[in-house]
């Protein structure tokens, strides 16, 4: 037996390879500032964890509606239409264990082989891995950092064809922190609104931002709702990454594909956790504007700083918590940069080739972690030959 010829075409997050071998470096007794992982080093806030305490005692721990729970998904459509101005009930809402199973689901219910599908680059490297698994086309579009790494939209124009079935937005952006600005968003609404395909909008770092308003959706404009699957969850504006859940909000017609798919993988998300994520919507948010505060700070000191360093230029991001450095100045590939900054001076950051072609030349630094450390890796990085 071997393997089946489509898992060669699903790829990794580099991430979590950095952080293997950041860990075995720690083994060896060295020290390792970790600005590779992405996500935030706060605690879940105690209300939640109190909230999936209860709801453990109070006997939810069996199986779930597939979609999922009601209230849940009630408090998620509520959310989405007051903060994206938008109307959307709960049969648009699917509640699934983590954010990327709404990639995976909305593409196996949305594309063929030989689909085309227009997507960010550098970008979250599970998006052209999905498309190459199932058999459709990736088609990158560059994110420029003249643009505060946004679209140029005449390429975005010439990179759609009759073969487009989705496009994919993120913003605010991995790895870049860019922030699509509402104006190109409204001429990206006109280019797609009377095209034969679907918007994937990816808006996780959503309430991550350091604009003075909030990111603009695509949901929000005419005739765009019913043209957009909107992902968010709760792993990074409430620190959950390891509760894994996350949701889409989408036409109703899609989401009979996607609970098809739910059902056919999961059954349901873990009930105790969507209690949790229940109170995560409804209850005190002082906690998520504190984190954000504070990312903020960091992000305004860390990029200051590396800047300092020689051959490094940042801009600082409009939202996310991650500084994408170009270090074309260096004359050392990312690459190679990002193995030795590593090895030889014991920070973790990741080769921004690693996001996609259009991603060589830069670094992506996480500012996830304290002020102390950040300051730390910057002083390593200076001292290292």
């Amino acid at each position: 037996m071997k393997l089946a010829e489509r898992i060669a075409r699903l790829e990794i997050e580099s991430a979590f390879d950095v952080l293997v071998k950041a860990r075995a470096l720690e083994a060896t007794g060295r020290s390792v500032v970790h600005l590779e992982i992405g996500e935030p080093d706060f605690p879940t806030p105690p209300h939640i964890v109190d909230a999936a305490k209860l709801a453990l005692d109070q006997g939810w721990t069996r199986y779930g509606p597939t979609q999922g729970l009601p209230e849940l998904r009630e408090a998620i459509a509520a959310y989405i239409s007051r903060t994206r101005n938008v109307s959307v009930s709960e049969r648009n809402v699917c509640v699934v264990p983590g954010a990327k199973p709404i990639l995976f689901f909305s593409m196996l219910a949305l594309l063929e082989p030989g689909d085309e599908v227009v997507y960010p680059d550098p970008g979250f490297p599970i998006y052209r891995s999905m498309i190459q698994y199932l058999g459709a086309k990736p088609v990158p579009v560059p994110l420029l950092e003249s643009r505060g790494f946004s679209f140029d939209l005449n390429i975005l124009r010439d990179r759609l064809s009759s073969r487009t079935r989705l496009l994919i937005l993120n913003s605010p952006q991995n790895p870049t922190g860019g922030v699509i600005p509402g104006e190109d968003l409204r001429e990206i609404a006109a280019l797609v609104r009377d095209r034969d395909l679907m918007v994937l909008s990816d808006e996780i770092y959503s309430r991550i931002y350091y604009t003075a308003e909030a990111p603009a959706s695509i949901a929000t404009l005419p005739g765009m709702l019913e043209k957009t699957i909107l992902l968010d969850g709760f792993s990074k504006t409430y620190s959950m990454t390891g509760w894994r859940l996350g949701y889409g909000v989408m036409p109703e017609w899609l989401v009979e594909g996607v609970n098809k798919l739910m059902v056919n993988s999961n059954s349901c998300a873990a009930s105790f956790t969507q209690r949790a994520a229940l109170a995560a919507l409804t209850g005190p948010q002082i906690a998520v504007e504190q984190m954000v505060e504070q990312f903020r700070n960091r992000r305004d000191v860390f990029c200051r700083a590396l800047n300092t360093i020689p051959g490094f230029r940042c801009t600082p991001p409009g939202g996310a918590f991650y500084a994408f450095a170009n270090v074309e100045q260096t004359g050392i590939p990312s690459k190679d940069l990002a193995d030795r900054l590593l090895e030889r001076a014991g920070v973790a950051c990741l080769n921004g080739g690693s996001f996609g072609e259009h991603g060589e030349g830069y670094i992506r630094f996480s500012f996830a972690n304290s002020l102390e450390n950040l300051l730390e890796a910057i002083r390593r990085m200076k001292e290292m030959r």
